[in-house]
């Protein structure tokens, strides 16, 4: 039996122990090393974030037919999927994606959407909530290169094919998906893909993505990807190469990935000239089809049919935009020597804005992202108009941007239809081109784009408003009830505040990398070489984290822990400081007779100066020499220190997210010094640090993160001595009186 002396005993040490271990309360682990939660390197993607010696991928290509039919808004397509199995594994099986059937009648996605109702509803939201409409891929048949029927099963936006026999390493197969879908009102359904109709002169505007079966995406990290498409995470999506045939109206224009193989077919011979000119113009567009053109064709509709063939090499997917309503532009691109195609379609509606800005935009994204990351490699990039609208697909997307009725348009609607052509263009980047998986990580595309985005808007025109990717602009954000933010590494479908979760805090955090922790310099070789490195492969998450920190010798997993893996946030303020000066007989009768004693000086105080404390030089005891030969110069390490200030600053880390700390100090005689503290600073105590200065001159305040870099959401403690901010009752009261 245990006594209970034992059990008080026992109790008493436990304690004593818990108070001893108070100070661990300090220690929140931010310091600590990512390695347990991030994959173990193997021979596919290595500790340096490079791709390994046995870094494999598949690849599949397509040949599609497919027919648009603008009278019933359907498209009907035969396509042929050729399979090069290059991993490891025999496979038994090959999954597909059917990212229409998000839109089926038996589709789970507004089965997990929730909603409520409210005093009044929209008819638009009434529509939302009960939607009627007959939307999926209807397969009309799968067989084999040779026309032997496939067995297969649909699994909601997943189809699984069933092999005879395995497909073994090194090996491929082709077979055949007939299908058909019809095409979804963009206006009142929503969605990436679908179209605009125009009542006034009775015509559509056709922005088509995700419209074929596609290879899911078999790799060394998931094995098959089997994420459903509920609607907002995107897509993975492996290389290939592309023919498709796409059959119109024989009076529309057809923009699409990749490169149109008969112009003489689709093209008349002025149109033809204009094109050919446009290939030589590096200064301004060059219009090939003119809003005169356009409008003709939108009265007078043609009956006939027209094929556009278009081939693309080394893509993930393949989109296409087509209306008798557009005007077509076109500009050449330098990069570096090679030359590149920039493009916009636009219907009237989009003019004047489109014709003065889209171009121009594209070509400029095209030249700043390849300055960054690798050169662009693709012959074309396509801006497409589209009402309330942002996407992107290789060589093609998406943009919003409409003036008014009369042609009129703020600056507000220029820089926004600026801004999101940069954006979707950058997006060939990622993830066209450094190809993650966007299912799972928002943040690896949309994050890095807008990142690089907001150097280029500036590119495009220095007055060019923040956006984001400014530290002060996250704030509001970071600021925000934490019940409602996710860390960035959320998977796609369970991010809350979408734009700012996937788009904007991951642009802030590496704007402040660059800007604030790293340094340009070492930051933009690290990111480039990720970019090489993964160019036309797949990353994952730790792949970027290992690059940046192996071509830059800097340790990020702080970093990547705090901005990536929580909802901490930065709120570091001044608590108190102290001066103190080398106490000499004078100073310290002085102290006496003036200061009474050592104090310390508070926020609540108004200068530095109200009072200085004074410290006793004492000579280095013989003792603590140990095996050093040399002894300090006493004498002289007195007379170099006797007129020196020193400054005991404590700072508290209130927010939780450890970042580096800037100060600035002013000085007596008005000037003014920038230092800045390695956010390492914090590493033996994560919640509040004290550090000496010694300066030369008097300091009379000082500032923390004067300039607004680190996304601090609390200046209200970055001052000393403390600035009373006069409220705006205050305000009022004066202009009263």
């Amino acid at each position: 039996m245990i006594s209970k002396s034992f059990l008080f005993l026992g109790a008493l040490i436990m304690s004593i122990l818990a108070a001893w271990g108070q100070p661990s309360s300090q220690w929140g682990q931010k310091f600590e090393q990512l390695g347990p939660e991030l994959p173990t390197p193997n021979t596919y993607r290595t500790a340096s974030g490079s791709p390994g010696k046995d870094y494999w991928q598949q690849r599949a290509d397509y040949k599609i037919e497919l027919i648009l039919d603008d009278v019933k808004q359907e498209i009907k397509a035969t396509e042929a999927i050729t399979y090069f199995n290059q991993s490891p594994d025999p496979l038994d099986y090959l999954w597909l994606q059917l990212d229409q059937n998000f839109r089926a009648q038996s589709s789970e996605t507004p089965l997990v959407t929730a909603n409520l109702m409210k005093d009044s509803l929209s008819s638009k939201e009434l529509f939302t909530i009960q939607n009627n409409f007959e939307g999926g891929f209807h397969i009309d048949e799968v067989s084999d290169e040779v026309g032997h029927p496939l067995v297969y099963i649909i699994n909601k936006t997943m189809m699984r094919i069933n092999l005879r026999q395995p497909l073994r390493p090194g090996a491929q197969m082709t077979f055949q998906v007939d299908w058909h879908y019809s095409i979804n009102d963009r206006m009142s359904l929503g969605g990436r893909s679908g179209y605009e109709y125009f009542p006034k002169d009775d015509n559509y505007s056709y922005t088509i993505a995700q419209f074929y079966p596609r290879m899911a995406v078999y790799d060394d990290m998931e094995g098959w990807q089997n994420k459903q498409f509920l609607g907002r995470g995107e897509f993975a999506l492996g290389f290939g190469n592309f023919e498709v045939a796409i059959t119109v109206p024989e009076d529309f224009i057809v923009g699409a990935t990749g490169i149109l193989q008969n112009p003489k077919d689709v093209l008349t011979p002025v149109e033809q000239l204009r094109f050919k000119k446009a290939k030589q113009s590096f200064v301004d567009p060059v219009i090939i089809v003119t809003q005169d053109d356009a409008v003709q064709k939108e009265q007078q509709k043609r009956s006939g049919q027209i094929t556009w063939i278009f081939k693309a090499d080394s893509v993930r997917d393949f989109a296409f935009a087509a209306s008798r309503k557009y005007i077509w532009d076109a500009m050449a691109v330098d990069l570096n020597g090679k030359k590149s195609l920039a493009m916009s379609y636009y219907p009237k509606e989009g003019n004047p804005l489109w014709e003065d800005h889209s171009t121009r935009a594209v070509r400029q994204a095209l030249i700043t992202y390849s300055r960054h990351t690798i050169d662009y490699p693709y012959p074309v990039a396509i801006s497409v108009h589209t009402a309330s609208l942002g996407m992107e697909y290789p060589m093609i997307c998406f943009n919003f941007g409409r003036p008014k009725p009369d042609g009129s348009y703020t600056d507000e609607t220029k820089w926004k239809m600026i801004s999101v052509i940069i954006h979707e263009v950058g997006h060939n980047f990622f993830p066209m081109i450094i190809n993650s998986d966007e299912r799972q990580w928002t943040w690896m595309d949309e994050g890095l784009d807008s990142f690089i985005q907001s150097i280029a808007t500036k590119d495009y025109d220095a007055d060019f408003p923040v956006g984001r990717g400014a530290p002060e602009k996250i704030i509001p954000y970071m600021n925000g009830e934490q019940g409602f933010q996710r860390p960035i590494m959320t998977n796609s479908e369970q991010i809350l505040q979408f734009g700012n979760n996937a788009y904007a805090k991951p642009a802030t955090a590496l704007t402040i990398l660059r800007e604030t922790v790293m340094g340009p310099e070492l930051f933009d070789y690290a990111f480039k070489k990720y970019a090489e490195r993964w160019a036309f492969k797949s990353p994952s998450p730790a792949d970027f984290f290992r690059t940046m920190e192996d071509a830059s010798a800097v340790d990020l997993d702080w970093f990547w822990r705090g901005w990536f893996y929580t909802t901490d946030y930065v709120d570091i303020g001044v608590e108190e400081v102290r001066h103190f000066r080398m106490q000499t007989e004078e100073r310290g009768l002085e102290k006496r007779l003036i200061l009474g004693g050592d104090k310390t000086l508070t926020t609540e105080q108004k200068s530095f100066t109200e009072e200085v404390n004074t410290f006793v030089f004492k000579n280095t005891n013989a003792k603590e020499y140990r095996e050093f030969v040399n002894k300090f110069n006493e004498i002289a390490m007195k007379e170099e220190f006797v007129d020196k200030n020193f400054y005991e600053v404590k700072l508290l880390n209130k927010g939780g997210l450890v970042m580096p700390v800037i100060i600035e100090w002013s000085y007596a005689d008005g000037s003014t010094e920038l230092e800045k503290l390695p956010a390492e600073i914090w590493r033996k105590n994560e919640k509040e640090v004290t550090k000496v200065f010694i300066k030369e001159k008097e300091v009379v305040g000082i500032v923390i993160d004067p300039n607004k870099e680190t996304a601090d959401v609390n200046t209200g403690n970055n001052q000393y001595p403390n600035v009373i901010m006069e409220s705006k009752f205050d305000k009022f009261k004066s202009i009263k009186n």
